[in-house]
């Protein structure tokens, strides 16, 4: 056997040291090091070795304007054929490969699941996970193509019963084979039986490594069993989906190293007591990470929120610390309310809590409005949220969240049919943002007649009728505006 030397891994940086730090010498994040096993000396032959000596052949560079054209592409190059789910809001966070538009214009524009890839999906529990990759399964065995289900959490009877509650259970789903396993050696003997398409393993934390002397879960485990994994993918040439935990940090459980093995990286996201899904890329080679999408929960699993503009504001009300943004996510503009609210505090020790916002945006806003608007806020608790669980990151909501801010704090609204967007500068003067044109069409759309935003740029055209800009140069002029 083997012998082990023990060396310790950064959760957050993915750095591997030979002894233990306090402070990890290359991020410095603080106890962040945790040892494992790394076998050393001659290892027993691998399994994914085996596959390879059986399916590949020794690399060979090569010119680049020679790798293996497509025969079929109109303009000779090769193209990535993916696989497209049939559920539109996970193939527009996956990406396509030309630009995505709500529809492909080619096959080879198809969006999807890349062959050889991998995709690593984590979420809190009960979010709804393993309903997405289920029915996701399903939608791709009715196509005819080959899925391996992989189970590490449920038995294969408990799987056909929740496949048959989401309508998955059919007799087209033939094409959907199951595994209830955790050994990975068996699961990847299984993977060269069946050669699949796509594989999906329903969860990464579960799945271990026979010759090696740790738990299921452990750094150690994770580590090489993602490793193998993903070079399986690309020996077999199948997508590979892995299901991660996540911590009480809201992170990936698990080194940061996994991250980095994978192609892709998706966040499931949402209240497990709310209906709304989001689904988001963190890290995505072959797309944008700026695309999300939305799903709603259903007594029968997951439900495609196509038109989504509206959905996070459609309860919104005219009210002291409440205003609509429209924000651009990706091709897809939404338009969220932003919420805030003022409380007595105490000088010197004001709390400023946010909930799906720049925590550190939300200072600076304060910053503005106290030195550049008169506000005293020095000794007000400050509380900002994003309505609907949706995470606003972009600058275009600065003048929302001012304003929510100041109407909470003054007591005073907008009117109805009012929204807001644009950057606020530290001087209290507001910045143009891009695409104001289709943000002004979607509110215009969803009702909203009056929208408040910087000067007019020199050009704007397309303008929905009855929709009427408000321009504005600074956030005291902006202020006034309320009711």
């Amino acid at each position: 056997m083997a012998r082990t030397r023990t060396q310790f891994i950064c959760r957050t940086c993915g750095a591997v040291q030979s002894k233990w730090f306090g402070k990890c010498p290359d991020c410095g994040a603080w106890d962040a090091l945790e040892s494992f096993n790394a076998p050393g000396g001659s290892a027993s032959k691998d399994p994914i070795e085996s596959v390879a000596a059986a399916i590949n052949t020794p690399a060979k560079a090569q010119p680049i304007t020679q790798v293996a054209r497509s025969q079929d592409s109109p303009d000779g190059l090769t193209h990535l054929k993916r696989l497209p789910t049939g559920i539109g809001e996970l193939d527009r966070v996956l990406g396509s490969n030309g630009s995505w538009n709500g529809e492909s214009k080619s096959p080879n524009d198809r969006a999807g699941f890349v062959p050889g890839s991998t995709v690593l999906i984590g979420g809190d529990p009960g979010v709804g996970k393993s309903t997405l990759m289920l029915q996701a399964a399903h939608r791709l065995a009715t196509q005819g193509v080959r899925v391996l289900y992989v189970t590490s959490e449920e038995s294969a009877q408990q799987l056909q019963l929740r496949a048959a509650r989401l309508g998955a259970l059919t007799d087209q789903s033939a094409s959907l084979f199951v595994l209830a396993d955790t050994n990975l050696a068996r699961i990847v003997e299984q993977v060269r039986q069946v050669n699949p398409q796509l594989v999906v393993i329903d969860s990464i934390q579960m799945v271990y490594k026979g010759d090696l002397p740790a738990a299921p879960g452990s750094v150690t485990q994770l580590r090489a069993c993602c490793l193998e994994l993903t070079y399986l993918a690309k020996l077999m040439g199948c997508a590979v989906v892995l299901v991660g935990h996540v911590t009480k940090e809201g992170r990936l459980a698990g080194p940061r190293l996994i991250e980095h093995m994978v192609d892709a990286v998706l966040y499931f996201e949402g209240d497990r007591y709310h209906a709304h899904r989001i689904v988001r890329a963190i890290k995505n080679r072959f797309g944008t990470t700026l695309e999300v999408g939305l799903f709603e929960m259903t007594g029968t699993g997951l439900a495609e929120v196509a038109d989504g503009s509206g959905l996070l504001a459609a309860e919104y009300k005219p009210a002291p610390g409440s205003v609509v943004c429209p924000v651009l996510q990706g091709s897809r503009c939404l338009l969220i309310e932003i919420q805030a609210l003022t409380a007595t505090g105490f000088l010197g020790s004001a709390k400023r809590k946010v909930s799906g916002l720049d925590g550190n945006r939300l200072a600076m806003l304060i910053a503005v409005l106290e030195k550049r608007a008169g506000l005293r806020l020095a000794d007000q608790d400050v509380f900002a949220s994003s309505v609907g669980g949706m995470k606003v990151a972009e600058p275009a909501a600065d003048l929302a969240v001012a304003l929510a801010i100041a109407g909470a704090h003054h007591n005073r609204q907008l009117d109805r049919g009012v929204c807001a967007v644009g950057e606020v500068g530290l001087g209290g003067e507001l910045r143009h943002v891009q695409q104001l044109a289709q943000r002004v069409v979607e509110a215009g759309r969803l009702g909203f007649k009056h929208v408040i935003c910087p000067g007019l740029p020199k050009k704007m055209s397309g303008l929905p009728k009855g929709c009427e800009l408000v321009p504005v140069s600074n956030l005291d002029r902006a202020i006034e505006l309320l009711a």
